[in-house]
């Protein structure tokens, strides 16, 4: 297994050039399966982390959050990417103390978004979010973990007004703090897209594909996106398929969608094998 500080390294090296697809696994199993199929880093999903613990979005503590971080870690031979939320803090202070135990989990990247989660203010003020990316910059940097540090801009999910030109404002302020790569999810359209890269260079974009883009890999890649998520998408698609089975069964009293389930065999087949590859 690599060490923390030659997951760092891979991680920073993906950032420097091209651009690479950081899928979210939403616990062990997935992040195994994901990795086989030969992704060079995953990223966890704070919203598929929840639904798993059968909470909504952004209702874990932070006891269960660094857990799940830690197990995906572990179960990774990749470097992994910790969506942190926004540091679990109300403070800059609290976040600093936070982020410096989510390096501990080994975590070769973590994101700080600039949600505060309250209805009546949904984003930090400016200057307050600029201070908690600076605080988390810091204890990075304390302890030389080498871990990049993601800046978010939650301003298309949180309804503001003008989203693309806050996002481009926060994520200036944001780089300017430290941030190493920089987000706005939900951003959609080819001609924003491409307006964040050039207003944002040379610090590299993250974009959240989703369907309404209609955008692939080669797409995004083209406009000069960098690093491409889908967010809980995954974790969704897999329990868009379970909902469907057991509400089938439960309503209709009948199992035709348990037809499309994954082979037993083939799941015992690729675990036997991936585990044979993970002994000493």
């Amino acid at each position: 297994m690599p060490s923390t500080k030659e997951h760092c390294a891979a991680m920073r090296r993906l950032h420097q050039g091209g651009c690479f697809v950081i899928p979210n696994p939403w616990d062990l199993g997935s992040a195994r399966y994901l990795q086989s199929l030969g992704f060079k880093a995953l990223a966890t999903t704070s919203s598929g982390a929840a639904w798993s613990m059968g909470r909504p979005d952004n209702d874990i503590s932070l006891g269960m959050a660094l857990a799940h971080i830690h197990g995906i870690v572990e179960a990774s031979d990749v470097p992994v990417n910790a969506d942190f939320e926004n540091g679990f803090a109300q403070d800059a202070a609290g976040v600093a103390s936070n982020v410096a135990l989510c390096l501990e989990t080994g975590v070769a990247a973590l994101s700080i978004e600039d949600s505060s989660g309250e209805p009546q203010r949904p984003l930090f003020e400016i200057p307050e979010a600029v201070e908690r990316i600076a605080a988390a910059r810091a204890a990075i940097d304390e302890r030389r973990s080498g871990a990049l540090l993601i800046g978010r801009a939650e301003c298309f999910l949180t309804g503001h007004p003008d989203p693309l030109n806050e996002a481009l404002r926060r994520l200036q302020a944001y780089a300017e703090a430290g941030a190493d790569v920089l987000y706005a999810p939900g951003v959609k359209t080819r001609e924003d897209i491409a307006l964040m890269v050039r207003e944002l260079a040379p610090k590299p974009l993250n974009v959240l594909s989703v369907p309404a883009m209609q955008l692939g890999v080669a797409e995004l890649a083209a406009l000069g996106v960098r690093r491409i998520s889908v967010g809980g998408a995954l974790a969704r698609a897999a329990w868009g398929g379970f909902m469907r089975a057991a509400q089938e069964i439960a309503q209709q009293g009948s199992f035709a969608a348990l037809a499309e389930a994954a082979s037993g065999a083939v799941l015992d087949r690729f675990f036997t094998e991936d585990q044979a590859k993970r002994k000493p």
